[in-house]
């Protein structure tokens, strides 16, 4: 079969500071291959070189990328134009940096149309809503006349899917295009991307972190390590039964819904998180620490405090133009016990994202309560105010629009120490260092700024931030969701372990079903605004009592794929 990208001895430096070394990849018409390692592995900086998208003083220096034979590593920006939508599409990571703010989202998907003269201008503006009904965004004809602020991140992503399909290229790269998508409509992105795989014999580079979505949607898989691919081979095979130490690394990372929620005794280093040797100190027989049986004590003798009461809460939209009114959140209630983790789970659109902002503060509730430790938070101002915002600290889904890309990453770190009055400059620098070591970030890092850091990186640097001024209660709004599994792993080991050694307590956003059921003691499940189920998470993901709930689980990408034969 001809080649429709070939890739030789590729070599990739910023600067003077080389990042990827000789990489070979070949793409087949119609073949569907994933690119997986770490964050900071190589893997994007590989896939945008492709198409001469390198950032900064990103270049290649080194190598062929040959497209249909023509060799295109040092091809002229006219000519790289023409091939990026038309011929090459991509649908990069992040929705918020690559949509336009003050464009309606259906004109930014005609815009590529237009720009490749496929559609005149009127034509282009009815193609574009069938693709975003394509991607899978409901009343497609509403939504494109939206802005890019007021759809939620899943469907700001779908917005970014729906451009780079809109040419039909012979090769879409897709850098990790479902991150921001709950499991149901991730399937649904995926199966038309096979869809037009079959039909249209389109190529598909996918760009992830989720092994078992590699495992169940590619052909083949290439891994990445530190700017090397170190295995490669048929997809399955190698996620199976994996050759490499690093590879199989990967694979021993990956959350598994099989597995339970964890009992953490601390919080692990980096090193013990990667080799897989935590320590069994202060765990009982039973597999859980002293702190967790405490709490199971204090639990079911009706004792336990809890930080967070949220009841009857309700949120209410008027829609432009006499739409009438958007019920986002209908009468939702739950509370979070103290050194306890409740997940809120569901599609995107379905009010979980706002119910956290309710609880922030940051979003006015129509009706409803929100207490913590007792005390009404709704409609507090003054030092009242700050006092609950020092108490609750959010990690937003997002990490590239929620890091000032001016500050560094002492400085961003720092800001709630510094505005909440938190020591002098010595004793904040010392904090800083103290957090960049708990996620897992070298002290090297705090000089750097935010686009000088990968997608995980940088969502460790808003944990870290998050969790500087010891809060009781943190919001995680996707907040590991762009991660790698061995990043995701620490980060989720250590929001374990802060629990335990602090008695802070997670309110955890998440479309991952396999990451809910390993940090989440409870859960609660949420469709078009309101609570369909809640319990136990134990009791909720194994034996669900409602048929969406199962429909989620059903969902999961990969649920046996990593499962050896």
């Amino acid at each position: 079969m001809t080649e429709l990208l070939t890739i030789r001895d590729l070599r990739v430096s910023y600067g003077d500071t080389p990042t990827v070394h000789g990489a070979d990849l070949t793409i087949a018409p119609g073949e569907r291959v994933a690119l997986v390692g770490a964050s900071g592995s190589g893997k994007s900086t590989l896939a945008h070189a492709i198409i001469g998208l390198l950032p900064g003083a990103g270049r290649v220096t080194g190598g062929s990328i040959l497209w249909r034979g023509e060799d295109i590593a040092q091809a002229a920006q006219p000519r790289l134009r023409e091939l990026r939508g038309k011929e090459i599409g991509l649908v990069p990571q992040d929705p918020m940096s690559n949509l336009n703010p003050v464009s309606r989202v259906g004109r930014q998907v005609a815009e590529t149309l237009v720009a490749h003269r496929l559609y005149a201008r009127r034509a282009a503006d009815q193609r574009a809503i069938e693709l975003l009904g394509e991607a899978g965004l409901p009343d497609p004809a509403r939504r494109a006349r939206q802005y890019p602020h007021e759809l939620s991140g899943g469907m700001r992503q779908r917005v970014l899917i729906a451009i780079g399909l809109s040419c039909r290229p012979g090769l879409l790269i897709a850098d990790e295009p479902t991150s921001a998508l709950d499991v149901t409509v991730q399937r649904q992105i995926l199966d038309h991307l096979d869809k037009l795989t079959r039909e249209l014999d389109t190529a598909l580079l996918l760009v992830t972190h989720d092994l078992g979505l590699a495992a169940e949607r590619a052909d083949r898989v290439l891994v990445m390590s530190e700017g090397r691919i170190v295995e490669s081979g048929p997809a399955r095979e190698v996620l199976t039964n994996p050759q490499q130490d690093y590879t199989k690394r990967l694979v021993a990372a990956a959350p598994a819904f099989i597995a339970p929620r964890p009992a953490d005794s601390g919080t692990p280093s980096a090193e013990d998180i990667v080799t897989g040797t935590t320590s069994p100190e202060h765990i009982s027989s039973n597999g859980k620490s002293e702190i967790e049986v405490s709490e199971d004590q204090a639990a079911e003798s009706g004792d336990e405090p809890l930080v967070l009461e949220v009841s009857h809460l309700s949120k209410q939209y008027r829609i432009r133009g006499g739409g009438g009114i958007l019920q986002a959140v209908d009468d939702v209630s739950f509370t979070i016990a103290r050194a306890r983790t409740t997940a809120i789970v569901g599609e995107s659109g379905s009010g979980k994202t706002t119910t956290a902002r309710m609880v922030l503060g940051l979003v006015p509730a129509t009706s409803g309560t929100v207490r913590l430790d007792g005390e009404e938070v709704v409609g507090l101002r003054g030092a009242r105010l700050r006092a609950a915002r020092s108490a609750m600290q959010p990690v937003f889904q997002d990490p590239y629009s929620s890091l000032d890309p001016m500050w560094t990453v002492r400085r961003l770190i720092a800001e709630p120490l510094r505005a909440f009055g938190t020591g002098d400059r010595r004793t904040r620098d010392a904090r800083v260092s103290e957090l960049l070591d708990q996620v897992g970030l070298p002290a090297a890092l705090a000089h750097r700024y935010p686009n000088e850091l990968s997608g995980g990186q940088r969502q460790r640097v808003a944990i870290a931030r998050a969790l500087a001024v010891n809060p009781r209660l943190v919001i995680c709004d996707e907040a590991v969701s762009a991660l790698d599994v061995l990043v995701q792993r620490q980060i989720l080991a250590l929001l374990s372990g802060l629990q335990n050694r602090l008695g802070v307590s997670y309110l955890f956003i998440s479309h991952d079903l396999s990451v809910v059921r390993s940090l989440a003691h409870d859960v609660v499940v949420m469709r078009d605004g309101k609570v369909v189920e809640q319990g136990p998470t134990e009791t909720v993901l194994t034996a669900p009592a409602d048929p969406y709930t199962r429909r989620l689980l059903d969902s999961i990408p990969g649920a046996t794929a990593l499962v050896p034969a």
